[in-house]
């Protein structure tokens, strides 16, 4: 990743205030709205790597993801940004200007099982202590009962809010108007930003009204890394995506991803993974024909896997059935990447 830290090995390293006599804007900035809204996709695009899986199924995102943004001559927005911020809030000879810890919180939903509970509940604990909120919304579909009834957590949550009308890509211009003004009738939000998070239009705009917004403060994390999350993690959801992306029916829902073997050797990477489902069925439709769906999984993770770790990689996936899953408490927990990393 072009020597882009993800976290300190697999441990998952811990908030740091590393030089706290700097003096930076820093703050930390939640991310939040209805499933398949963009959340994942946006993070990915600020931080500038994947580290949020994205599908257009609903509900991919199942706990809330930190991304870390700091903002010096090397962030791929710099030229851009530098021009428009003070000169003030640059730091000397290239020292970072900014940092901005983003989380990516699950999409709002009515949820009907613990997971989907569960999933809720790390939404309200990324609504804690935040300097600043951006709802983000699908400018490309109609206003429903539903996105209003989303702007209900902003409003519980009492925090200055941003709204980003996400996918503007892919409408007509003239259409935003009308939607800009249904929701400032809604809430009184600071700023609305229209942006395409796919393709980085306005992004830059966003993180100068970000950083114009969050207080004086130490850098949290080294400039290097770029998550919280342990790389064994990640590789979990990687085999996740790849197995929303290739299945279909109800399967991305009933199906969670463990990773039980995590090791780094001098040429390789060994990860072994286990897919569990509730259903002798789902089992059968994960390995397909002969093994064909399996191996074909296995294959799209493998390939993307080495190339975040630009290493070779030995993969493999056993596919488990446990009824159930959703409402077992104790497996939930043995699915949270803070458990792995030692939390």
């Amino acid at each position: 990743m072009g020597g882009v830290e993800i976290s300190s090995s697999d441990s998952g390293q811990q908030p740091v205030h590393r030089n706290s006599s700097m003096k930076i804007r820093s703050g930390f900035v939640t991310i939040l709205g209805r499933p398949n809204v963009g959340k994942s996709t946006l993070l990915n695009k600020l931080v500038g790597a994947k580290i949020a899986i994205v599908s257009a199924k609903p509900q991919t995102t199942r706990t809330a993801l930190s991304g870390v943004v700091t903002v010096d001559a090397k962030y791929p927005f710099a030229a851009e940004l530098l021009k428009k911020l003070p000169e003030s809030a640059a730091g000397p000879n290239s020292a970072p200007l900014a940092q901005i810890i983003f989380l990516d919180t699950p999409g709002l939903h009515d949820p009907e099982t613990r997971l989907g509970r569960q999933m809720m509940e790390e939404v309200r604990a990324g609504l804690a202590e935040r300097d600043l909120l951006l709802f983000l919304a699908d400018a490309s579909r109609p206003f429903g009962s539903r996105d209003a009834a989303a702007l209900d957590w902003v409003r519980r949550a009492g925090t200055a809010t941003f709204l980003l009308l996400n996918k503007i890509d892919q409408i007509a211009k003239h259409k935003l108007l009308p939607l800009i003004e249904r929701y400032s009738k809604l809430h009184d939000f600071e700023e609305v930003i229209p942006i395409a998070a796919l393709t980085g239009e306005n992004l830059p705009l966003l993180l100068e009204r970000i950083i114009a917004r969050l207080p004086e403060g130490p850098l949290y994390f080294p400039p290097d890394q770029i998550t919280e999350q342990p790389l064994r993690f990640l590789a979990g959801e990687i085999v996740r995506e790849k197995l929303i992306q290739e299945t279909h029916q109800e399967l991305p829902y009933a199906a969670a991803v463990l990773v039980q073997q995590f090791e780094e050797k001098k040429n390789l990477v060994h990860i072994g993974v286990e897919i569990f489902v509730e259903r002798d069925g789902q089992k059968a439709i994960i390995i397909g024909s002969g093994g064909q769906m399996l191996k074909r999984i296995g294959t799209l993770a493998r390939q993307e896997l080495e190339a975040i770790l630009s290493q070779k990689v030995f993969l493999e996936l056993h596919v488990r059935v446990r009824e159930g899953w959703r409402d077992d408490r104790r497996f939930l927990e043995e699915l949270d990447w803070r458990k792995m990393a030692g939390r």
